[in-house]
């Protein structure tokens, strides 16, 4: 005789007390756990009481509910928050989710009052309020974090305004650059983070409070008050949208993605830079670990990191824009999903943030090496094509071949540009004079530069200046 399948037995857990009277039976045990959130959803607790009050108030106010009631559900919130906070609380997985855990206790500490809260609202305007709180105070604490690493960078963009490396492209030696130049690149890069994160909260602050369910409420609720109380510019305009949106969760996702890509690739650098090959910086103990069975080893494992949890916050704006592209209007179980890869990527923008911005302000500089990089490659060549255009009048074409093959010249002769003799390189070109030597050596080339966002240490001596007008 075969058992039965596990999911056919009859349960015997309890309904739930907020579900009303339309089941007769509680869930199954395998619907209870894929059915619960308040493993992580908790997290929303603050914001979810935030909601509350003042959703509370504003029906006070409508006189949709007592005055006496009012206080009693206020006060009786103030103790839930104060339980939550000193890990007082007990959640219930049989009560789903946080709004259900917050109103169970409201109800046993101040009785039948608890459930004149639910007045003119829904979990669903609930939830798509208290996930728009959540992410808001994301996008603050992200961007002062975001700040915090534009400071450590311009202030060592500022020291080593003139400490000269070589600048790279394919990853093969280009032009010389500085130090402070490079810093600044990725000062404007969370620049950009920093403005996708405002735009993102712009969008967001509109108050899903009052669509209810869906479809609006018929009590005389006064949804700009409420919005008011909670900081949003308005309310949602349409109540369809209002609960069904996440448009807010995905742009705060799309944000820390490229945020994190640009951590990235500050993150590949300073493992470049700290192997012997390259030597242009080091990193204290603190940022560093050694090895089991190596002991010479001193490994860049928090920059390897902070590369390596980028996957994490690109996977979770993958995974929240494949939960929405399929859903109907309006809220749907799945977007129950929305939270975990919400909260996952902002605590990985978060600890990568912290982490690149400690490394940042400790990392030491070996100036002599990086000066000596830039001797490596004839990084001056584009100097000298320019001023075989500025001074012999030559199309830059011309001047290019004709760099070209002094460069070959000078790689055959084992020297480099600034150390080919006058004569052999008269006898590719004639017109050439001693003059050109002027703008072979590297400090020359760098100096140079002093186009509107060069590389020129007085130019980036102006753009940290500007840098910290701009975002500090």
């Amino acid at each position: 005789m075969t058992s039965k399948p596990r999911s056919s037995r009859k349960t015997t857990r309890s309904i739930n007390p907020m579900w009303g009277g339309r089941f007769a039976a509680g869930p199954d045990r395998l619907m209870e756990k894929i059915n619960a959130s308040i493993a992580f959803d908790k997290r929303l607790y603050r914001q979810d009481i935030t909601a509350s009050k003042a959703h509370c108030a504003m029906l006070v106010g409508q006189k949709i509910i007592a005055r006496k009631d009012g206080a009693a559900i206020a006060a009786g919130l103030d103790r839930v928050l104060e339980e939550i906070e000193r890990d007082r609380f007990v959640f219930k997985t049989e009560l789903e989710d946080i709004h259900l855990n917050v109103e169970a206790r409201l109800a046993e500490l101040i009785g039948p009052a608890a459930g004149r809260l639910h007045t003119a609202r829904s979990r669903n305007d609930q939830v798509a309020t208290d996930v728009r709180l959540w992410v808001r105070d994301a996008i603050d604490a992200t961007d002062a974090a975001l700040r915090d690493l534009q400071r450590a960078l311009i202030e060592k963009a500022e020291r080593h305004a003139a400490t000269v490396m070589p600048g790279f492209t394919h990853l093969q030696p280009a032009q010389p650059v500085t130090l402070g130049h490079h810093f600044l690149a990725y000062v404007e890069m969370i620049g950009r983070d920093r403005g996708r994160f405002a735009d993102a909260r712009r969008r967001l602050n509109e108050c899903p409070l009052g669509a209810a369910a869906l479809a609006g409420t018929s009590f005389p609720i006064d949804r700009r008050r409420t919005a008011a109380a909670l900081g949003f510019d308005r309310p949602a305009a349409n109540s369809l949208d209002a609960v069904s949106d996440r448009d807010f969760a995905l742009e705060f996702l799309s944000a820390s993605a490229i945020a994190a890509v640009h951590l990235s690739r500050l993150a590949e650098e300073l493992v470049l830079w700290c192997t012997p090959q390259f030597g242009f910086v080091g990193l204290p103990d603190s940022f560093t670990t050694g090895s089991s069975i190596m002991p010479q080893k001193k490994n860049p494992d928090a920059a390897e990191l902070v590369r390596g949890k980028t996957g994490r916050v690109l996977g979770a704006l993958l995974g929240l824009l494949t939960v929405i592209k399929g859903l109907p209007l309006t809220y749907s179980k799945d977007m129950q999903e929305d939270k975990e890869p919400v909260f996952d990527a902002a605590d990985t923008i978060a600890i990568a943030i912290a982490a690149m911005t400690g490394m940042v302000s400790a990392l030491t500089v070996d100036a002599a090496r990086l000066r000596a990089a830039a001797d490596v490659g004839f990084v001056t060549a584009t100097d000298l094509a320019d001023w075989l255009v500025r001074v012999l009048a030559m199309p830059f074409r011309k001047a290019h071949h004709v760099t070209g093959t002094l460069v070959r010249l000078a790689e055959e002769r084992g020297v480099d540009l600034a150390r080919l003799p006058l004569a052999e390189m008269q006898r590719v070109e004639p017109g050439i004079t001693r003059d050109v030597f002027r703008v072979l050596t590297v400090e020359r080339a760098v100096a140079s530069r002093v186009s509107e966002g060069g590389t020129a240490p007085v130019r980036v001596r102006a753009a940290c200046r500007r840098a910290r007008r701009r975002f500090l």
